[in-house]
């Protein structure tokens, strides 16, 4: 017999053709009635493939699962901590996107602070011709970066950024001991001492609105700031309100708290580069994702430790 596995989102057609071939699937998403779905096929249900959302009542509705598999290495939409106390591992797909969603924040950084897509526009809309040259950039060379998050990908945003002659700073919850760089416990300190401010810790109710007026005003009319994180790390309105009035220098945004609708203040601002959260969306990486949430499923089922637990 076929493990039973619930599928919560739809994944990428290979991951899909996989589970296929080896599991029973219950397809959440193609219910009408998700509940009465639930209530059908829950009990049968041994484990879940996710795309980051698996709710305490999701998994008290199958009572049963023996693991959670997740797309992605966000688990803020998943309770992690009631499937602890079930005792349900969780499993996400971290490291194999650390190296694209880092080249997403350079890319950002280095696209706000040379003000490349504004100057795109400024080709496009035949503004050299008429115009001439455009105002000087800055560089990166020699600024002081300051990264929120210190984690796998935080590390690999600051190593890349080494390249680049920037001064590297972070905050975290606590200091590491592995680490080269100057540590803050306040990450307004930080952002005051800092040209740049790379945004890349965890979504959730511990990091909500962490990036708030008071670091904002740090970091200042000069001052840029790129999340590749979540919407919800950065108090969006606010954000808004500083660029609009110039407290805030420049921002360079892959992520938004109500995805996929932006506030469209931001449509019209030439220092804003917008993202339609791309992090890790590169054919390479999202497969390695994908091949994860299946090897995390199959080391389970065979009796194998799991690749990427969380716990």
């Amino acid at each position: 017999m076929k493990p039973d596995v619930l599928v919560v989102v739809p994944l990428m057609p290979f991951v899909m053709e996989a589970l296929e071939e080896r599991y029973t699937l219950h397809k959440l998403y193609e219910a009408e009635d998700q509940d009465a779905f639930l209530a059908s096929v829950g009990e049968r249900v041994r484990g879940i493939a996710t795309g980051g959302r698996a709710s305490a009542a999701l998994i008290d509705a199958c009572p049963n699962v023996e693991i959670i598999s997740s797309f992605g290495v966000g688990t803020d939409g998943i309770d992690s901590e009631h499937a602890r106390k079930r005792g349900v591992p969780v499993c996400n797909t971290p490291d194999v996107l650390n190296d694209e969603v880092a080249n997403t924040a350079i890319l950002l950084l280095l696209t706000t602070i040379r003000r490349f897509a504004a100057y795109d526009r400024y080709v496009r809309d035949g503004r050299w011709v008429r115009e001439g040259d455009p105002p000087l950039t800055h560089s990166i060379a020699g600024r002081q970066v300051g990264i929120v998050g210190l984690g796998r990908i935080g590390r690999a945003i600051a190593e890349k950024l080494s390249v680049f002659h920037c001064k590297i700073a972070y905050f975290a919850r606590s200091e590491r001991s592995d680490t080269p760089y100057r540590y803050y416990r306040d990450v307004a300190d930080l952002a005051r001492d800092s040209d740049a401010l790379v945004v890349i810790v965890p979504g959730g109710a511990e990091t909500k609105n962490l990036i708030d007026r008071r670091v904002i005003d740090a970091l200042g009319p000069e001052g840029i700031l790129v999340n590749i994180a979540r919407g919800s790390v950065v108090d969006e309105p606010e954000l808004v309100a500083a660029l609009e009035e110039g407290r805030l220098g420049a921002a360079g945004l892959d992520v938004f708290v109500d995805e996929p609708n932006v506030p469209e203040a931001l449509f019209g601002m030439d220092n804003v580069v917008l993202q339609p959260h791309q992090g890790s969306a590169t054919l390479e990486t999202r497969r390695a994702m994908g091949q994860l949430v299946l090897d995390n499923l199959a080391a389970h089922f065979d009796g194998k430790p799991l690749l990427t637990p969380l716990f």
